[in-house]
């Protein structure tokens, strides 16, 4: 990216502190600094060990560490949002970040007087007011939402057009005017509860006035994947505001070598079994929060399935059913710490992803040409389900209810791992996992985007100065 007659690019990345909205910052910082942009990463001090152990071996990244702010609605110490008792303390976890927009000035101050104002600010969506500071230093702000173009399409058209969706029964069809033909049937109970109930409060009404006011929003996905949504999705921006698409990002470590295999033991576990795709993997994301009788469920469902499984449980009260432990034996593995899923999926062994279908986790198992057993709990997890089963045909839907039994969560396993549905299920998934792929090494749409991305700011940079 430098020459010897010019600076270095230099970039400002901010995430928000939840795994899900910090790894893909983090990858893309390591895509830009693998290409000799430099990288500056604000966080808060329990946030920063964790991004130095996926950074570290980064020379051109560099955190800058401001203290989260205390407030009286979050318990102390919580600075990130799987450290929050329950999800009612998300609003106010929110909120209390504002209070960290006068540190971000200071960072800004600092560079600005040495000369090293960045080229842009990439900042999480929570983090609207970023915006004004970004515009005070003549910077652009690029958002980072952590969704895919074609939920964050919905979703905004669905903000656009409130008063039609608040009119429509939970079981009607929905009509979107700036899609019209979506790749699966769309009823008012898929959209995220904020849209389906909207009725906008001040963080609601802030994300959206940042990102009008943003230079533009960069994406976790690919055009081959997406492609056909993206220009939809720019007209809720300002004009000439670009979306782009640059996913999906953790895999340019892969494709640039630097990623690590782990040996862990779940790993370790995973070695030992015999054949090809045979083990069901179990996550539900950080977030979600699943009450002990549905886990029972889950448990005894999966023995039912008689399938070999990894059942990542982060509970701190759920106690596994009587003589469970001892019936599933070697058949299955619980693992109550964070794993590193990436490693799991890209397993010879793992052969289908029980997932609450996040963003994160959907890129990962597609790009790992593992299929999905599609259980949203939250957000616009019901649209990615949709979208990966209807859509894409990558994988199945668990039938949705107020509690899913263990014979409909065995039947789901069975469909997934043996049955024929999910026999073509994995054909897609491995379908899409070669074009991920593709996207993202030299010459892919991706890899392009990326480039063209920082190019277009070096060359607005220079036309400013």
């Amino acid at each position: 990216m430098a020459t010897p007659s010019t600076p270095t690019p230099h970039v400002v990345i901010f995430p928000f502190m939840a795994q899900g909205h910090i790894l893909p910052l983090l990858d893309i910082s390591k895509a830009m600094a693998s290409n000799g942009v430099r990288v500056t990463i604000i966080t808060t001090p329990s946030n920063s060990p964790f991004i130095l152990s996926k950074t570290s071996h980064y020379s051109q990244i560099s955190l800058s560490i401001i203290p989260f702010p205390k407030v009286e609605d979050i318990p102390e110490g919580c600075e990130n949002v799987t450290d929050l008792p329950s999800l009612q303390f998300f609003n106010p976890f929110v909120k209390a970040t504002r209070n960290l927009k006068q540190p971000f000035e200071d960072i800004l101050a600092k560079m600005s007087k040495a000369g090293c104002l960045p080229i842009c600010v990439i900042s999480d969506m929570f983090l609207g007011w970023t915006v004004e500071t970004c515009r005070s230093f003549g910077i652009p702000r690029i958002v980072s939402h952590g969704m895919g173009v074609l939920p964050m399409l919905i979703a905004k058209d669905g903000v656009l057009h409130a008063p039609y969706i608040r009119s429509l029964l939970d079981s009607d069809n929905v009509e979107l005017l700036s899609i019209p033909k979506l790749p699966f049937p769309l009823i008012k109970a898929d959209l995220p509860d904020a849209i389906r109930s909207y009725d906008p409060d001040l963080i609601s009404l802030e994300i959206q006035e940042a990102d009008k006011n943003s230079w533009g929003v960069i994406v976790n996905s690919f055009e081959e994947l997406e492609g056909e949504f993206v220009v939809a999705l720019e007209s809720f921006f300002q004009k000439g505001a670009k979306a782009w698409c640059v996913g999906p990002t953790f895999l340019y470590d892969q494709v640039d070598q630097h990623y690590e295999k782990q040996s862990c033991p779940y790993i370790k576990w995973l070695d030992k079994q015999v054949g090809l795709d045979v083990v069901i993997y179990v996550s539900f994301g950080t977030q979600s929060h699943i009450s002990n009788t549905q886990m029972d469920e889950i448990a005894l469902g999966l023995e039912m399935a008689g399938q070999p499984f990894i059942l990542v449980e982060r509970s701190k009260t759920w106690v596994p059913p009587e003589g469970w432990m001892e019936r599933i034996d070697e058949k299955g593995l619980v693992v109550r710490d964070w794993v590193d899923q990436r490693s799991i999926l890209s397993h010879r062994a793992t052969g289908g992803f029980l997932s609450h279908c996040g963003w994160n986790s959907v890129l990962e198992g597609l790009s790992m040409g593992v299929p999905l057993l599609a259980w949203p709990m939250g957000a616009e997890q019901k649209l990615n389900a949709k979208y990966v089963a209807m859509g894409l045909g990558a994988g199945l839907m668990v039938p949705q209810g107020s509690l899913i039994d263990r014979h409909v969560i065995c039947d789901g396993v069975k469909g997934l791992m043996e049955g024929e549905r999910g026999r073509e299920a994995r054909e897609r998934a491995k379908f899409w996992s070669e074009i991920a792929i593709k996207a993202v090494e030299k010459g892919g749409s991706s890899r392009r985007n990326l480039d063209e991305l920082v190019q277009c700011l070096v060359h607005r940079e220079r036309r400013v100065i």
